[in-house]
């Protein structure tokens, strides 16, 4: 393989230097004139044509077959620590839907806030009514949002079903003891992305507001075949804002019993190339030129021993 590319690499700057000095042009036509009165000649040079295009081929498509099946030593690995449902935790910038619901419409109505956005009939834009819809609440950078009646609750950091609880114990003291308030905690913007050597790269949401790294991957349509499964980067930003790159292999099935086996909001998933696709978009566009120069070459050959013979 070290012959073949080292051969390939001389090509080049062969024929520029043929191209850029006429004396090299008459050398060759003299040199294929000979060639074509010996025929051992034409064989070989047919060879070296067969041989050239050949190791370009090989050369574009050699690569290692290894580490491409997900969870290799799954027989050998102990899960006893993988035996917990994982919980989000809400984080800042999070859109929360949060609702009240109580025995009295009427009781938890100050709890809902309720907002019209108006409806048109697209093509000729006036309004035909309005669309009530829920008040969402934006968690600040302090984990923090504006509730009605109740005022700013820390929510940061919380589960949702801590969230609930909270709000549930502090609405007890504004409602009358027939009422037992249901509260409900949803992440409306709970999504993560998935790019790089994938088949389907993009943003998705989630809507469980629960998912790990091999279901994001199969939401992107798995990895390609020139994907890294042992070198997956995971980029994640905490609470505070603090970011970092988290390497994962695929191929360990101890990656089921990783903290970072499940995705968190917002996190990013990058699955960089392989060394045989690297290579191929480096040498694309050189393959290229080295194949129309043996084409010229053959074509070239072709004409001056029509003409010759």
């Amino acid at each position: 393989m070290k012959k073949i590319t080292s051969s390939i690499l001389h090509l080049p700057s062969s024929i520029s230097s043929i191209f850029h000095r006429p004396s090299y042009i008459l050398h060759l036509t003299s040199s294929i004139s000979s060639i074509f009165h010996r025929p051992s000649y034409i064989f070989h040079l047919t060879s070296y044509i067969i041989l050239l295009t050949s190791s370009i081929i090989i050369l574009s498509s050699c690569g290692s077959v290894k580490n491409v099946a997900y969870l290799q030593n799954s027989d050998s690995i102990f899960f006893a620590h993988s035996e917990y449902l994982y919980d989000a935790r809400i984080m800042p910038k999070d859109i929360l839907t949060i609702t009240v619901n109580t025995v009295n419409p009427e009781a938890s109505a100050p709890y809902n806030l309720v907002v019209s956005t108006a409806l048109n009939t697209g093509n000729s834009g006036q309004n035909i009514g309005t669309q009530r819809a829920l008040q969402t609440y934006l968690v600040d950078n302090g984990g923090n949002i504006d509730f009605p009646v109740l005022g700013t609750l820390t929510v940061g950091g919380l589960t949702k079903s801590e969230c609930e609880k909270m709000i549930h114990d502090k609405l007890l003291p504004y409602l009358n003891a027939t009422e037992n308030p249901v509260v409900t905690v949803r992440m409306s913007n709970y999504k993560i992305s998935v790019l790089g050597e994938v088949n389907r790269p993009g943003m998705f949401t989630v809507g469980n507001e629960k998912i790990n790294i091999l279901e994001a991957l199969a939401q992107a349509g798995d990895l390609t075949i020139y994907g890294v499964r042992d070198k997956v980067k995971l980029i994640r930003e905490d609470a505070k804002g603090r970011k970092d790159v988290i390497t994962l292999n695929l191929n360990d099935a101890n990656i089921i019993n990783s903290p970072y086996y499940y995705l968190q909001q917002n996190d990013i998933v990058y699955v960089e190339p392989n060394k045989v696709k690297a290579r191929n978009s480096t040498i694309g566009q050189s393959t290229t030129i080295w194949l129309s120069a043996t084409s010229i070459l053959v074509s070239l050959t072709s004409l001056l021993y029509n003409v010759l013979k």
